[in-house]
């Protein structure tokens, strides 16, 4: 694990935060609603948002954020409901956010069921109704408390994080606001300590092959799309992860072939075939050496499919097609970035030691690769099976969640009269 020093500066004015009895009150409030926000939570869970398809929840969030008393409150073009809190007007912006899709298709049964062991269990209970469940909270402990802070916080429920959505909520968020933002907090995964704040880049194709086709025992001595989709995916699974060119420690970099499709019946030489590839690493000039690795690997399959049959049976060869399907911007802060400071001291204040060095794909990439202090943190309580329909969450502690991420707000935006802001505002270049 990283280790992370904390300046002793701003650890005394964390203590300032956290001893004074406006912030104890709102800490106290998160407790007592714990109930609400799990009563949230199942609510959300069972809003169908399959990625794409997110309106319905996304009405019911911003009809949530009114009923608070959210006066700045708007669906963005994209879908992303954005609801801001004004501070002093001396300070930064801060974006703290959960997504509202899910991975799971229109007319999958969102029922929660509650479990013997005190879990909840239902398809999208913790991913990512939980951290939409913890922005409100966050927002009703400080409206209750009416907290002053110096900088302005926007609440976001964003569009299109998972799978293909390709963040395109949060990228479209940052199309419009970017020179606005000074930091940025997605509530998202299953680790309550996890701190995460290097991003997984990752590049997606869907790979086709397209040939002449044709009967299996007639036309035998044709290339087969099928055949080199088989070299392909053959050639990639030999390929060994790229390494630094600089000599720094070796990036986390992976790869796999996803989905695969083609054909139309046994007998038949496949005249399309096709497969989804998916690129990550930690490191953008490493993902760029393995994708130009793995194209390079796909188009010599192709070459050797068409060499293999072209004189046999002179016909149409196989034809390449790509399709990029996602493109996830990464990077990385230094371990001693303020920002983790705070979140460090918050979970601590709480008694979670943190867990530093996970990276993640979540809406936090967009920032970071912009070079914009951005974290991803655990929402409160326990959750396994993510992703499946026997997806469970445990609601033990769970308040303390939403505490650590409200005292980590609150660190960064500053309270009047209490703490300056952690977060700095950016310099913005004139255009």
């Amino acid at each position: 694990m990283p280790q992370l020093r904390i300046d002793p500066a701003l650890a005394s004015d964390f203590d300032a935060l956290t001893t004074d009895a406006g912030v104890r009150e709102a800490l106290a409030h998160v407790e007592r609603d714990a109930e609400a926000t799990l009563a949230e939570q199942k609510t959300l869970a069972t809003i169908p948002a399959p990625t794409f398809a997110e309106s319905e929840r996304a009405a019911y969030l911003a009809a949530r954020f009114a009923e608070l008393g959210f006066a700045d409150l708007r669906l963005d073009a994209a879908g992303n409901v954005i609801a801001c809190r004004p501070g002093s007007g001396e300070g930064p912006t801060l974006v703290i956010s959960a997504h509202l899709d899910t991975v799971y298709p229109a007319g999958t049964e969102l029922s929660v069921r509650s479990l013997a062991n005190g879990r909840l269990e239902g398809a999208g209970i913790a991913d990512d109704a939980r951290g939409l469940a913890e922005i409100l909270g966050i927002a009703r402990a400080l409206q209750a408390t009416k907290l002053a802070t110096v900088g302005d916080l926007w609440f976001v429920g964003t569009v299109g994080e998972e799978g293909l959505g390709d963040l395109r909520g949060v990228r479209a968020l940052f199309a419009e606001h970017r020179d606005a933002i000074d930091g940025f907090i997605s509530i998202d995964g299953a680790l309550e300590a996890r701190i995460a704040f290097v991003a997984v880049a990752s590049r997606r194709y869907r790979v086709c092959f397209s040939g002449p086709g044709g009967h299996s025992f007639t036309d035998f001595g044709r290339p087969s799309a099928i055949h080199a989709l088989g070299r392909a995916v053959a050639a990639l699974a030999e390929l060994r992860p790229p390494e630094r060119q600089d000599g720094a420690d070796t990036a986390k970099t992976t790869f796999t072939v996803g989905t695969v499709s083609g054909g139309t019946s046994v007998n038949s030489i496949a005249a399309e075939a096709s497969f989804e590839l998916d690129l990550r690493s930690t490191d953008m000039d490493v993902l760029r050496t393995l994708e130009a690795q793995a194209l390079s690997a796909i188009d010599a399959a192709v070459v050797a499919e068409n060499a293999r049959w072209g004189g046999t049976r002179p016909t149409r060869p196989i034809e390449r097609h790509l399709e990029a399907i996602g493109d996830r911007p990464g990077g990385a802060q230094p371990v001693d970035a303020p920002i983790i400071q705070v979140a460090s001291l918050a979970l601590r204040h709480v008694g979670v030691e943190p867990i530093l060095g996970i990276p993640a794909s979540t809406d936090a990439n967009v920032a970071i690769s912009l070079g914009i202090p951005a974290l991803t943190l655990g929402p409160g309580g326990a959750s396994g099976e993510n992703h499946t329909v026997r997806e469970w969450y445990d609601p033990t502690q769970a308040h303390r969640g939403v505490q650590k991420n409200l005292l980590a707000v609150l660190a960064l935006v500053g309270v009047v009269g209490v703490m300056p802001p952690v977060l700095r505002r950016r310099a913005v270049a004139v255009h």
